[in-house]
């Protein structure tokens, strides 16, 4: 009796090792089927004036009004779902998620995520700039959802470098580990030097690109042609659809923009 009973405690613990030592991925086939979290990471420090502000959230805001983006989300969500949000960030303890995770399945649900950010009021004004911190608060983000999707990105844009918070390699290492990609968009003003610091200190990841603006003015056609970037599976995008994104970047390489 004492042997049968060895016995059935080592099959329960054997099978319990068996689901702690499996892949990642072993996890996620069997949950719901989910292609794209991404993540929204608009720069609102002090340097950025209430017209370069309001140039980012209707820029953004628009971008997702647009057909191109609703016709490629509509694609994309048929080979699995896809979910958005959109944090504001500045100095160190200065994060905030101003639109929850919202799911994107269609043209209502896209244009409904779309006026949520356009009413989203700014939520910090006249503090520094903490990337790393903007990141580990999108990395967080990502735990309160209830399952892992295929690809996790990052979109952070900003106008000036890291100078303040958490060491922006240290949590950039941990999200690539974890195969988070990270893009950015770059607005670049009186910095010129800011799209190759963002480079070597910011994006990073598998498929990671970067655009940059000139002027906050460019900035609504430069998220436009970034989200249709991202939003496109990598591999899968029929021959048609991806002339038609590669069309719309005509100045990106493979890597940067």
């Amino acid at each position: 009796m004492w042997y049968r009973f060895q016995f059935l405690i080592s099959a329960v613990l054997l099978s319990l090792l068996g689901c702690l030592i499996r892949p990642p991925h072993a996890f996620a086939q069997s949950n719901t089927v989910c292609e794209l979290e991404l993540i929204l990471a608009v720069d609102v420090s002090g340097s950025i004036n209430r017209d370069e502000y309001a140039l980012q959230m209707r820029g953004l805001s628009d971008a997702f009004r647009s057909s191109d983006i609703i016709h490629l989300i509509g694609s994309t969500s048929r080979k699995g779902d896809v979910y958005a949000t959109v944090v504001q960030w500045s100095g160190q303890p200065h994060q905030s998620q101003i639109v929850p995770w919202s799911k994107l399945d269609d043209e209502s649900s896209v244009l409904r995520f779309a006026d949520a950010i356009e009413a989203s009021p700014r939520v910090f004004l006249n503090y520094s700039t903490a990337i790393g911190d903007a990141l580990r608060f999108s990395r967080a983000m990502f735990a309160i959802r209830p399952d892992s999707c295929r690809r996790r990105v990052i979109d952070v844009s900003g106008d000036g470098p890291n100078n303040e918070g958490s060491e922006l390699a240290d949590i950039r290492a941990k999200l690539i580990y974890e195969n988070v990609t990270i893009n950015g968009l770059v607005v670049l003003g009186d910095e010129p030097s800011l799209g190759p610091y963002y480079r070597q200190n910011v994006v990073g990841g598998s498929g990671a690109f970067m655009i940059t603006a000139n002027t906050f003015e460019d900035y609504p056609d430069a998220i436009r042609r970034k989200l249709l970037r991202e939003i496109a599976p990598p591999i899968t995008l029929a021959p048609q659809g991806y002339r038609r994104v590669t069309q719309a970047l005509p100045h990106c390489s493979a890597a940067i923009c």
